[in-house]
């Protein structure tokens, strides 16, 4: 019970503390995949964000930028970032039944870019 609550509150205190930087500017934060989370939730995560979620999960397709590693772990923190970025300013958040959770540490590899927008 306590781990459960756990992984629910942490991530929105995450999102209500927005830390600045020094000068006024807000710390950049993407949206990235909780290693703890089963493999069939994170599935689901994934098929949400690309299609009802709105995400453009174009770059996690075969032969293009993003589709290495071919992981689902992989696959799912591009299309959750995608979709945080996105909407993060609308409403949106990074939570997806908790099977993400906000970093500071930029997860771009390679020649796959996350996106981040201020």
């Amino acid at each position: 019970m306590a781990t459960t609550l756990l992984r629910i509150l942490f991530p929105l205190l995450l999102l209500t503390l927005n830390p600045k930087r020094s000068g006024g500017q807000y710390m950049e934060e993407w949206c990235v995949v909780d290693e703890q989370t089963p493999e069939e939730e994170l599935q689901k995560a994934l098929d949400w964000a690309c299609q009802k979620g709105g995400a453009d999960c174009s770059k996690i397709q075969v032969g293009q930028p993003c589709y290495l590693p071919n992981t689902l772990k992989d696959h799912a923190a591009f299309a959750f970032n995608d979709y945080y970025q996105k909407f993060k300013h609308k409403g949106g958040s990074c939570y997806f039944n908790a099977a993400a959770m906000v970093t500071a540490l930029n997860p771009s590899h390679d020649s796959c870019k996350f996106d981040y927008v201020p």
